[in-house]
């Protein structure tokens, strides 16, 4: 015998919105009664609702043809497109009973079969419910119950398939949720809709919660209730469970000792019965509970009106819509347009089950039993104030690019669009606005117009700032022979402008490198890391010099630690001219080989003996350290051949140029003697003056 149990029963158990509906339809077609009153199939799943119903003279019929003439009242579980036509034709006047939950239902297969949709339904097949909605699907449609028959028809659909999923009403939460995922794995476009009545879900989650701290269960309903058997099922997992359709099974029950005794009941359970059930077993126990059934009931209204804002519970979210239990019977239902203004996201990104979300009534469909609600305009009320707060303290705000517009974009930050000019987007005119379409940026509101709720904003404003913030400190810090590191931002003839971090310096020309190059492109590029070194500053007019060639990578340096006059080298000849050739010793050093040093005898034409990119093997014959100037000889190499009488000695003459110097006009010669002259007039042919063979140097250079 059961003694000092507690029993407790769900505050969800009872009548849901689409039952109590139905059944309050039917008894006001008998108060308003002209013709007889039918219902097509038994109202709900519960006896003792049929059987009063039955006393009042109405009765279920099985089919459409049994109405003729009646008023035809179709039940909460609704009925297939045909069934309608056939009411129609047989002159029945219809009551469109149809739970407002198994409607949509109906109004989705018949949108998404007629877009080419193959329907996917989760429940049982024989079920008057599924039955009717798969009487909505105009083209392909299967009904599956489990993870098997799921499987086999997914095996048995193309890849290609176009697949919309829907439930029964009364299908098992936790299944659905294992089911959908696996239409998802092989079908990623596959476009999924939570059907399960909120009330249901509900209703088998409190249940199974309430099993998972009780002993023994009680589920009140119809054996021929889906939802009532689904009841059965969730809890039957955590504790042991029993149906009972009134309080008279009770006194059959195989009764354990048990401290707690949990009662819950099915969708179509009257109150009256589980009030029943709750007092026998109370009385067999020998235990009183205090438990108000019909109080708990009518805290669970709201005054529910447009523009009302309500706290709900997210129990659902799917690609169009995110379902809310707002604390009444009726569904909340948060359309995709209405949960974030920000087109990038998905309502999967911006709620999860679970999340509490504060919502703004739209609409209200006490017919449908659905309520439409709005979470962006709940954001854009709360957004509206900070953005007005930014703009009268100057804070920087952050958000996305959702949309180009004409004159320039449109920025979605804490719930609400700012739009900013295209002049104030910190984009050149040269450039397309579309580069920042879902990029982050920071801006600051400008302008505020509460009247229509609208606000202006700049990011060149927080640029500008940012540079001028920058700049103060570079100065401050900044003292001509720091190493910094930039990005080069644009090049020039003359040179390339490096950003230190908000300020820019310029790099000339002869500054970038120690190679000779014809223009700053040769070696650099737009956005290239460079480390350079402050050279001056001129902090009065904002102007930074800067030098990127380094004193260690100065070939001259390199070249004076390792090579003396009287070595002999391979040097690589980089030019022709017609006083002799210029050869590089290394990258950065060039010597001269003058015409009378590249053989014991007279050369006429230096192009005889070189051409461009030979390698030769010279003497070093002089370094000129203080001009950077070197002279080479192949002539010191060679062995010396016996002079003829007739020739008078040569006077040797060198002149070597300093590679360093980026413009040949301004080369000097290193030294001129007078040239020999071969041939017939060798003899009339006056020696070239100094002067004479620099210009032909610098021609030839």
């Amino acid at each position: 015998m059961l003694t000092n149990c507690k029993i407790l029963v769900a505050k969800t158990a009872g009548f849901c919105f689409g039952v109590d509906r139905a059944i309050k339809m039917v008894y006001n077609e008998l108060n308003n009664r002209e013709k007889k009153v039918v219902t097509l199939g038994p109202i709900i799943h519960n006896k003792s609702v049929v059987s009063d119903l039955e006393k009042h003279g109405v009765f279920a019929v099985d089919s459409p043809e049994d109405a003729e003439g009646c008023v035809a009242v179709i039940r909460s579980h609704g009925v297939s497109r045909s069934a309608y036509m056939r009411l129609c034709d047989v002159g029945a006047q219809i009551v469109d009973a149809t739970c407002p939950f198994v409607s949509r239902i109906h109004n989705i297969c018949l949108e998404r079969s007629q877009m080419g949709y193959t329907m996917l339904i989760a429940g049982n097949k024989d079920h008057p419910e599924v039955i009717g909605i798969k009487g909505h699907c105009e083209g392909k449609s299967y009904v599956f119950s489990d993870g098997k028959e799921l499987e086999e028809i997914l095996n048995s659909l193309p890849g290609d398939e176009k697949i919309a999923v829907v439930s029964q009403t009364t299908f098992n939460k936790a299944l659905w949720d294992e089911l959908k995922s696996r239409v998802t794995d092989k079908f990623s476009d596959a476009v999924i809709y939570d059907t399960i009545c909120n009330a249901t879900a509900k209703r088998q989650n409190e249940a199974k919660n309430l099993a998972k701290t009780v002993d023994i269960m009680l589920i009140v309903g119809d054996r021929h209730s889906s939802n009532t058997l689904k009841l059965k099922e969730v809890c039957s997992r955590y504790c042991k469970t029993y149906l009972v359709e009134d309080n008279k099974e009770l006194y059959d029950l195989d009764r354990p000792d048990a401290k707690f005794i949990g009662i819950s009941a099915g969708a179509s359970t009257p109150a009256y019965i589980i009030k029943e059930v709750e007092r026998t077993m109370s009385e067999i126990l020998n235990n009183e509970e205090n438990f108000n059934f019909e109080e708990a009931v009518e805290q669970s209204f709201k005054k529910i009106y447009i523009g009302a804002k309500l706290t709900g519970t997210v129990t659902a979210v799917n690609k169009s819509e995110a379902l809310v239990d707002i604390g009444v019977k009726s569904t909340g239902i948060i359309p995709a347009s209405e949960i974030t203004d920000d087109v990038s996201k998905k309502p999967e990104d911006v709620l999860s089950v679970g999340d509490t979300v504060d919502v703004i009534v739209l609409k209200t469909n006490d017919q449908d039993g659905i309520i439409t609600l709005s979470k962006k305009k709940v954001d854009a009320m709360v957004g509206f104030e900070i953005v007005k707060n930014a703009a009268a303290d100057g804070t920087v705000l952050t958000g996305t690019v959702i949309k180009v517009v004409k004159g320039g974009v449109l920025v979605s930050t804490n719930g609400i669009s700012i739009f900013i000019p295209a002049g104030l987007t910190g984009i050149p005119k040269s450039e397309s606005l579309d580069k920042l379409l879902k990029t982050e940026v920071n801006f600051k509101v400008i302008d505020v117009d509460e009247r229509r709720n609208r606000a202006v904003g700049s990011v060149r404003a927080v640029i500008k700032e940012k540079m001028e913030k920058a700049r103060a400190a570079f100065f401050e810090s900044a003292e001509a022979g720091q190493v910094r590191k930039g990005i080069v931002k644009s090049i020039t003839d003359y040179g390339a402008f490096v950003d230190l971090g908000g300020v820019d310096g310029l790099v000339r020309k002869p500054d970038i490198t120690w190679k000779r190059i014809k223009h700053p492109s040769d070696v650099l590029s737009v956005g290239d890391e460079v480390e350079v070194t402050i050279k001056d500053i001129d902090a009065d007019n904002g102007k930074i010099s800067l030098v990127m060639k380094k004193d260690e990578d100065n070939p001259w340096n390199i070249f004076n630690r390792n090579y003396g006059v009287g070595q002999e080298v391979k040097v690589t000849i980089v030019s022709i001219t017609s006083f002799g050739a210029f050869a590089r010793i290394i990258e950065g050093v060039d010597g001269l080989i003058h015409i009378s040093q590249i053989a014991n005898k007279r050369v006429e034409n230096v192009a005889d003996y070189f051409e461009i990119g030979d390698e030769v093997n010279v003497k070093i014959t002089d370094i000129d350290t203080e001009q950077n100037r070197v002279s080479l000889s192949v002539r010191a190499l060679l062995p010396e051949e016996p002079a003829k009488e007739e020739e008078e000695p040569e006077q040797e003459s060198a002149v070597v140029y300093s590679t360093d110097d980026e413009h040949p006009e301004n080369e000097e010669v290193v030294e001129a003697s007078e040239e020999t002259v071969v041939g017939e007039d060798a003899a009339e042919a006056e020696p070239k003056d100094e002067a004479q063979v620099t210009e032909e140097a610098t021609e030839a250079e």
